[in-house]
């Protein structure tokens, strides 16, 4: 079975966390403790309906002010796939923590109050969604059942979300489906209330979207973790190099290049814990041994002769600022990308970007904690990267402090 990372999003109070709640609930997906737990929870805040956003939201914080505070990941699986949530806050000053969980998805939800429509954090959520390169979309209009189900509401909000998100470069297949999350309305199973309704329902989507086409298997990239020396008799003269593939796909015989170095060979063998590869691809965690003995450590990459990544030390790129510091022209950190850690020095603030209407100020001095624009890098030691738009894996760092270790802010290679 594959596996689908998604992704929640909406304003406070759409109802992704009962979202959720329900389709674990519909899908058979908890245990009988657990639903036990937030009936019993649920009896004691003296709510008329059993909340199943407390299924997401397990921060005391949480409960006790009803909101999403911090990402909450959730695994399930039907006999069709596997999947990973993400449940995200909605909140502004929580647009760190959105990015986060965000950052691996292949899909996400934008959910949308029905009686609302779509306000300036349904656009603040699909411009990081467009950001973080999320391609497919489900655009769930929650809580049908305040409007009476009305179909003519519900085309509305679809038609001005689509006016919307034609502005936007990387979301290709949007999905609107008309949902009740706290009655299970098309939830899981398909709904009697809306028979102008003829899609597919929010389970059924997710078990279906194709997806397969989003890893880059053209671009080859081995970002190199560690080099493995076994000190035994049977493993004598072994050296490999292991990491987990960032694209493309390496075969025994083909032609590779160890950069920055430079220095070309062959790939003789590629090993796994469960044996030999004849192939292997993106995102497969693997060790390579090479034909040549040539000298590469943590950091370098293998690639192909005729197909390399970009080798630079002027870098350009968005970033989320994560910190309570903010981030100052000429500051100094760390910059961790792919295996890589090396100085960096931020060299210009280029503009910040007005997430809710997508202006960009470019007189911005400074960044504070959950602003997102664009700044220019140098970096001590050339990233051997492609752009993000390209490639998630080797178009995307973090900042790091590197007195305290904190992580300031996550980076994608324009």
């Amino acid at each position: 079975m594959d596996l689908l990372r998604f992704t929640t999003a909406g304003s406070v109070d759409d109802g992704k966390s009962t979202l959720i709640g329900r389709l674990l609930y519909d899908s058979k997906s908890i245990f009988e403790d657990q639903l036990e737990s937030i009936e019993e929870s649920s009896r004691k805040k003296g709510d008329e309906h059993v909340n199943l956003a407390l299924l997401t939201d397990g921060l005391r914080a949480e409960r006790e002010q009803g909101i999403t505070i911090d990402v909450a990941y959730r695994y399930f699986a039907t006999p069709k796939r596997k999947f990973i949530i993400a449940d995200t806050p909605g909140h502004v000053q929580y647009t760190r923590n959105m990015v986060t969980g965000a950052s691996t998805a292949n899909l996400a939800i934008i959910l949308v109050d029905a009686r609302k429509g779509v306000i300036e954090q349904t656009k603040r959520h699909s411009f990081i969604a467009d950001l973080l390169r999320i391609q497919h979309v489900i655009l769930a209009v929650n809580k049908m059942d305040l409007v009476d189900y009305s179909e003519e509401r519900f085309n509305e909000i679809v038609a001005e979300y689509e006016s919307f998100a034609s502005r936007l470069g990387n979301i290709v297949d949007i999905q609107p489906i008309p949902i009740s999350a706290l009655n299970g309305d098309n939830v899981v199973d398909k709904s009697d209330k809306m028979p102008w309704y003829q899609g597919p329902t929010f389970l059924y989507h997710l078990e279906n979207v194709y997806i397969g086409g989003e890893e880059n298997h053209v671009d080859a990239r081995f970002p190199v973790q560690w080099v493995t020396r076994p000190q035994s008799d049977k493993w004598h003269d072994f050296r490999g190099f292991a990491g987990r593939i960032a694209g493309g796909v390496f075969k025994p015989g083909d032609d590779v290049v160890v950069l920055p170095s430079g220095f070309k060979s062959k790939v003789k063998s590629i090993h796994t814990a469960d044996g030999d590869l004849e192939e292997a691809y993106s995102p497969q965690s693997v060790t390579l041994t090479l034909e040549d003995e040539i000298d590469a450590s943590r950091g370098d990459m293998i690639a192909k002769p005729n197909n390399q990544p970009k080798v630079e030390q002027n870098i350009e790129a968005m970033i989320c600022w994560f910190s309570k510091t903010p981030l100052q022209a000429r500051g100094k950190y760390l910059i961790k990308h792919t295996s890589l850690e090396t100085k960096a020095i931020v060299q210009e603030i280029r503009y910040q970007v007005d997430i809710n209407t997508l202006h960009k100020k470019e007189d911005a001095p400074t960044f504070e904690m959950n602003d997102i624009g664009r700044i220019s890098l140098r970096t001590a030691a050339p990233l051997l990267h492609d752009a993000y738009r390209r490639n998630r894996t080797t178009g995307s760092f973090i900042l790091v402090d590197p007195g305290t270790n904190e992580t300031m802010g996550a980076g994608m290679i324009v």
